[in-house]
């Protein structure tokens, strides 16, 4: 019989760097999770991303046991990244800090399809370039579907 779901805890934690200081040891202690035990688990998960930010999913259940699923790292984090940048613009529709390309654009598309709400690459790579534009870097070349194609017209 499947366990009984108490609630839905959302953190973004450090890959390989979670600790019971806050934020992590409040927002479980309060639903009486053992934080350890998580920590360990998160930390050896996430070995390999050391450093990287991570939003992770934590399902509480009637009896305190937990699971988790980690995501991947958020969009705008990725394209802090690409565009070798510490901050976005705090005036993104005047000051444009950087800039990114398609290419880059497409690779973190293609890392973050199980995340996104999207179907087709294209799709998820117009979300990533909204995202860009919002924080204030700039999208050089033209898109790849400008012409008219798709994926889905090539054999």
């Amino acid at each position: 019989m499947a366990k009984e779901v108490d609630t839905f805890i959302k953190l973004q934690v450090k890959g390989g760097a979670a600790n019971p200081a806050p934020p992590i040891g409040p927002a479980l202690g309060a639903k009486g999770v053992n934080i350890m035990e998580f920590c360990k688990r998160f930390n050896a998960r996430t070995e390999d991303a050391r450093g990287k930010i991570l939003p992770v999913v934590i399902t509480v259940f009637k009896d305190k046991s937990f699971e988790f699923v980690i995501k991947t790292s958020p969009a705008a984090v990725q394209l802090m990244e690409a565009a070798k940048l510490k901050k976005g613009s705090s005036v993104p529709n005047r000051d444009k800090v950087g800039s990114v390309t398609w290419d880059q654009i497409r690779a973190i598309a293609e890392d973050k399809m199980a995340d996104l709400n999207a179907f087709k690459v294209e799709s998820g790579m117009k979300m990533i370039a909204g995202t860009a534009r919002s924080m204030g870097l700039t999208v050089q070349g033209d898109a790849p579907w400008a012409d008219g194609t798709t994926s889905d017209d090539v054999n």
